[in-house]
């Protein structure tokens, strides 16, 4: 197929089948050929790890980091600097040859372990038949083994996370590149990759669990917090994405500068963590979801710190004030370095911002949030004493990502909707369709429990597990909990797989399901799991509440 490029990882696959022109995300050809060498690079060096263990030598940490960090990269809105992403394939060759050249035995090793090529190659490599999505020329095994990639992307992410908090979880790495070299294995049958497609949700959890100790070790247990929506008098930076030791650094290098630190879409559940209340230049939350940053970004009138994916293409108006970090990256954009274990260096951030405005007031008010495993469970008596007495009849579970389509309204209907004994469980940024809603308390307790980022998925299952035990049930699809969930990108992808594989059915996914769903790979979704998509908010209230 004579395609510009071929791209079906994310919600907006064009036509949910595939963006071939440009990416709907905004990333050129240009950028997602490279993206694709960085990957199948990635699963060389993965291979390449996985024979050296076998061999019984043990790659340093700062592999299983580069490994993680690569996958990071490519994730949906991530980094569109196809400068970085080159430097990234060179630096992922130079460190795959030095671990080729400790191996006994080459033998059986695919060309993704073994090809060194030049820079001048890597156009051509990335446009070979060997290279990306549609080299896998079988539908099933190409569906299955993208899930698997997909789920393995979202997890690095929360690995990486981890790490920049001086955290590692060994088995989680070599499971990763274990996993990534049998991507590569065309001997591995359709029912070998569904069973891995399984363990890779077991992982997930592994992953999310090192994260939220992570987390929660630095800066305490997420509590009930009021989180302020308007803004003060004073210059602002606002940080996005979901990295919480950037804005840590951050805050402490704007202590006493007189420039004050907002959050934005994902990064609103700082303000949950102890830790960062003790800032006094920490105001709140500015705006929404990300995808409406290109309006928030233009009004808060001061510098936009990018330290994850959920970057859309920036304005010119508001261009010269953005800035990335790790794993983020967009052309002509500046870049604040440093890795793990590395203090970074935000001086030039804070002095743009001592020269701009103050935000413009786009909201007032107050937003709920901060009910994670531990603060729920600290609340378990009186949620149990609401189930049994019949105050609250249901949770329906409505995490995952938001997005820029209008279907996606269907969400904020949706929960308009629903009965006034109803709770909804949530965490990442399909929150913003319905946390500012008003939709009350029922005995003290707010109608919309926030957990927290996407990865704070990890809460709610928790959660679902401790009442599972709490009402002494032997499924934990016994409890009145239903799961309807919104998905953007690659880290909802390994949210789902988490939840499969703690035994949870009949989740419905939203808008549409996933283009790289092959129509048999559907089907045993559907089977075995209950999968299902969602359609509109009646005939789903009526399916769900009749």
């Amino acid at each position: 197929m004579d395609y510009n490029m071929f791209c079906y990882q994310c919600q907006e696959a064009a036509n949910n089948k595939g963006c071939t022109v440009k990416g709907v995300c905004g990333k050129t050809p240009e950028v997602a050929l490279m993206q694709d060498l960085l990957v199948y690079v990635t699963k060389g060096l993965s291979e390449t790890t996985t024979r050296l263990r076998t061999e019984g030598k043990n790659p340093c940490a700062s592999i299983n980091h580069l490994v993680t960090h690569n996958l990071f990269i490519t994730i949906t809105n991530a980094n569109f600097d196809r400068n970085a992403i080159i430097e990234a394939i060179t630096y992922t060759l130079e460190k795959k040859a030095k671990l080729l050249s400790k191996l006994e035995s080459k033998n059986g090793l695919s060309d993704a372990a073994l090809w060194q090529g030049n820079e001048d190659e890597y156009e051509i490599k990335a446009a070979s038949n060997a290279v990306g999505v549609l080299s896998t020329e079988d539908d099933d095994k190409r569906s299955l083994r993208e899930l698997i990639t997909y789920g393995l992307k979202g997890m690095a992410a929360y690995m990486n996370h981890a790490n920049m908090l001086l955290k590692d979880d060994e088995e989680v790495d070599v499971f990763i590149q274990e996993t990534l070299s049998k991507t590569l294995d065309d001997s591995i049958s359709i029912n070998d990759l569904i069973a891995l497609t399984l363990k890779t949700g077991e992982y997930g959890v592994k992953a999310m669990a090192l994260l939220d100790k992570a987390n929660t070790e630095a800066y305490g247990n997420p509590e009930i917090t009021d989180v302020n929506i308007g803004v003060r008098n004073n210059p602002g930076i606002l940080v996005s994405g979901h990295d919480l030791r950037d804005l840590e650094e951050l805050l402490e290098q704007t202590k006493g500068t007189g420039v004050d630190v907002y959050t934005h879409s994902e990064m609103l559940p700082a303000h949950y963590y102890p830790k960062f209340k003790k800032y006094d230049n920490f105001v709140g939350n500015y705006g929404n979801a990300w995808w409406k940053q290109k309006e928030e970004f233009e009004s808060f009138n001061g510098p936009i710190l990018m330290t994850t994916n959920c970057i859309v293409p920036p304005k010119d108006s508001y261009k010269d004030k953005m800035w990335t970090t790790g794993a983020a990256g967009f052309a002509d954009i500046k870049h604040i370095s440093g890795g793990i274990g590395d203090k970074k260096d935000f001086s030039a951030l804070i002095e743009q911002a001592k020269t701009c405005e103050p935000p413009t007031e786009i909201e007032t008010g107050t937003i709920v949030g901060g009910f994670a495993h531990n603060q729920v469970l600290a609340l378990k008596d009186k949620i149990i004493d609401a189930v049994k007495t019949g105050a609250i009849k249901k949770f329906v579970v409505m995490g995952g990502c938001d997005g820029r389509h209008k279907e996606r309204n269907y969400y904020t209907e949706f929960a308009e909707k629903l009965p006034k004994d109803t709770v909804i469980l949530t965490a990442g940024c399909a929150k913003y369709r319905y946390n500012k809603l008003a939709l009350g308390d029922i005995g003290g307790i707010p109608r919309v429990l926030d957990a927290g980022q996407c990865n704070d998925s990890y809460s709610l299952a928790m959660i679902a597990l401790a009442l599972k035990d709490a009402f002494g049930l032997d499924d934990i699809n016994e409890l009145p909990i239903i799961y309807n969930i919104a998905w953007y990108e690659q880290k909802a992808v390994i949210v789902l797989l988490a939840l499969l594989s703690l035994g949870i059915k009949n989740i419905h996914l939203g808008p549409t399901l996933p283009a790289f769903l092959s129509e048999n790979v559907v089907n045993v979704l559907v089977e075995n799991f209950g999968i299902a998509q969602r359609t509109t908010a009646d005939e789903d209230m009526e399916k769900f509440f009749a």
